[in-house]
C-alpha cells in the first residue's frame, strides 16, 4: 500500500469529525450560459420556488425602494425604508454562475437617497457605490453570482447603521450547482433590532432613537419586521412528517442572533450560510450581517417556538414566531404530561422589575383605555395568562369568566400594582404561584385592568387612574 493510500481513510475519518463540506463544481465544470429570465421575488415568510435549471442564465431583478409607515406592534406603527415595501426586503434566488442584472429603483415620494451592498457580489461595496440612487431614479449593474451561500443584503448609504436600523435588508440565496436538497417547505425568516423614541409597547407612531441605537439598546427585537409577524393566524403551518429548511438572515444592525427553534433540533445548519455543514444542532448563532440555512423533519405535532434564545429578547422584545404542525401527536416521540404529582414548595419572594417608565398618554375615554390596555396585556400578562385569558392549568390561573376578578375589584387593582403570592382560588381550581410586580403607573394599570374587564365574559367595568392611585396610597 503506497503511503497516500494508508491516509486517505484518516484524511475522510478527519473531514466527517471537522463538518461535511458540501464541494461545489468549478465554473469551468458548469454549463455554458444560455437564455435570460426574470427573477421571482417574495415578501417573508415566503420563497421563490427551486432552481431546476442546469445551466446558468441572464437573471433580471428589479428592487423598489420604499418608505413606508407599517405597524411594528399592537397600537405601534413606525417609518420603514424598504426593498420592496416590506422587512425583511424581498427574497431574491439565482443559481451560480448567473449573470445577474441588478437594477434598484428609489420611489419618488422617499426622502433619502438610497442603495444596495449585496454580499453575494464579488466587487467593490457589493454594488453600493453603483447603485446609489437619490429619488426618482433608478440604477443598474451586473454582477457574477459566483459563490454559492446565503447572504445579506442591505443599504450602505450614510449613515449606514440608520439605514439598516429602519428595516433595509434582506437575503439572497445562490444556489449551488445541482441545487440544494428538495425539502417539503421552505420560509425566510430575518431577525432585526429597532431603536424607538418611546419605550417598549408605547403607542403611537414611533421615531427612529440615534442614542439608544449607538448605546445598542433597542426597543424592539423582531423577525420579520414587526411584533406578531409569525404567530396567530400569521403562523408559520407545515405537517407533521414534513422536511423543513428555514433561511435565517439576522439584518441587525447590531445584535448577534441565537436563533433557536423550542422544541426542535435542527438535522442540518449551513453554518453563517456557507457551504459547512453541522448537524444536530440546538441554537446556532446568526451573526448581524450575516444567515444560516436550518433544516429539520418534524417527527410530531404541535406548535414549535421560534426564539432568538438571548430569551429577554423572545418575550420582552418581540422575537418570537410560531411553527404550527396540525395533526395526531406521535406519542413515541412526545408523550405530553403524563402525571403531575405534588413537590415540596420553593420560597416565594415576590419579583419586584425596576421601571424607568416614562407615562403615555392618557386615555380620554374607555374605548380609549381599552385600546392601550390592549397592548400593555399582550407584553406584561399574556405569556402566562395566554392570549385569550384562559391562563394554563395549576400555574397561572385564568382572567376569562374570573370569579377572583369580577368579585373584588380593589383587590384585583391591588395585585397588578404588588404583584401576588400565596394561596388563592380561581372558578374553582387552587393556585399558588408568584404574579410578580409589574412596575406600571397608575394609567397603566387603568389600561390593562379595563381592557380585562371589557374581554372574556368579565364584568366590564372601567377602572381610572384614580382608583389606583387611592389602591397604590393604601399599601398593600
Amino acid at each position: 500500500m503506497k503511503p497516500i493510500a494508508r491516509l486517505l481513510p484518516l484524511l475522510i475519518l478527519t473531514t466527517r469529525l471537522l463538518g461535511e463540506t458540501q464541494t461545489a463544481p468549478s465554473e469551468a465544470e458548469d454549463a455554458p450560459l444560455k437564455g435570460e429570465e426574470v427573477a421571482v421575488l417574495t415578501d417573508a415568510p415566503n420563497v421563490p420556488p427551486r432552481i431546476t435549471r442546469d445551466h446558468p442564465t441572464r437573471v433580471k431583478v428589479d428592487l423598489e425602494v420604499t418608505e413606508v409607515v407599517k405597524r411594528m406592534a399592537d397600537g405601534v406603527t413606525y417609518t420603514f425604508w424598504t426593498f420592496g415595501g416590506s422587512v425583511p426586503g424581498k427574497f431574491m434566488r439565482v443559481r451560480q454562475n448567473d449573470e445577474v442584472d441588478f437594477t434598484l429603483k428609489n420611489h419618488p415620494t422617499s426622502k433619502m437617497p438610497h442603495n444596495i451592498d449585496l454580499h453575494a457580489v464579488t466587487g467593490p461595496g457589493g454594488g453600493a457605490k453603483a447603485t446609489f440612487t437619490t429619488p426618482g431614479h433608478q440604477t443598474n449593474f451586473t454582477f457574477k453570482a459566483i459563490n454559492p451561500g446565503l447572504y445579506i443584503y442591505h443599504c450602505a448609504t450614510a449613515p449606514v447603521g440608520m439605514h439598516i436600523a429602519n428595516g433595509m435588508y434582506g437575503l439572497i440565496l445562490v444556489e449551488p450547482i445541482g441545487g440544494l436538497p428538495e425539502v417539503d417547505k421552505e420560509f425566510y425568516v430575518v431577525q432585526g433590532d429597532f431603536y424607538t423614541t418611546g419605550k417598549y409597547g408605547e403607542a403611537g407612531l414611533q421615531g427612529f432613537d440615534m442614542e439608544k441605537a449607538i448605546a445598542e439598546n433597542p426597543d424592539y427585537v423582531v423577525f420579520n419586521g414587526s411584533v406578531g409577524s409569525m404567530t396567530g393566524e400569521k403562523a408559520l403551518v407545515a405537517s407533521k412528517g414534513d422536511t423543513v429548511r428555514l433561511f435565517v438572515g439576522n439584518g441587525g444592525p447590531n445584535l448577534v442572533s441565537s436563533f433557536h427553534v423550542i422544541g426542535e433540533i435542527f438535522d442540518r445548519v449551513y453554518h453563517e450560510g456557507g457551504s459547512r455543514i453541522q448537524e444536530n444542532v440546538q441554537t446556532t448563532l446568526v451573526p448581524a450581517g450575516g444567515s444560516a440555512i436550518c433544516e429539520f423533519k418534524l417527527e410530531t405535532s404541535g406548535d414549535f417556538i421560534l426564539v432568538d434564545h438571548s430569551i429577554f429578547r423572545a418575550f420582552n422584545k418581540g422575537a418570537l414566531g410560531i411553527m404550527n404542525v396540525p395533526g395526531e401527536a406521535d406519542l413515541s416521540v412526545f408523550s405530553g404530561q403524563k402525571s403531575d404529582t405534588v413537590y415540596l414548595p420553593e420560597g416565594g419572594a415576590i419579583q419586584t422589575i425596576p421601571s424607568d417608565a416614562v407615562a403615555a398618554p392618557a386615555a380620554a375615554n374607555k374605548a380609549e383605555r381599552i385600546t392601550a390596555g390592549k397592548a400593555i396585556y399582550a407584553a406584561n400578562c399574556a405569556a402566562c395568562h395566554m392570549p385569550d385569558g384562559s391562563g394554563v392549568p395549576k400555574a397561572f390561573p385564568p382572567l376569562a369568566a374570573s370569579d377572583y376578578l369580577n368579585e373584588n375589584v380593589d383587590r384585583s387593582i391591588a395585585v397588578v400594582i404588588h404583584g401576588l403570592e400565596g394561596k388563592i382560588k380561581v372558578n374553582g381550581q387552587d393556585y399558588e404561584s408568584i404574579m410578580p410586580s409589574l412596575g406600571l403607573n397608575d394609567e397603566n394599570v387603568a389600561n390593562v385592568l379595563t381592557y380585562v374587564y371589557s374581554e372574556w365574559d368579565n364584568k366590564g367595568i372601567e377602572i381610572t387612574p384614580e382608583q389606583v392611585a387611592k389602591i397604590r396610597a393604601a399599601g398593600k
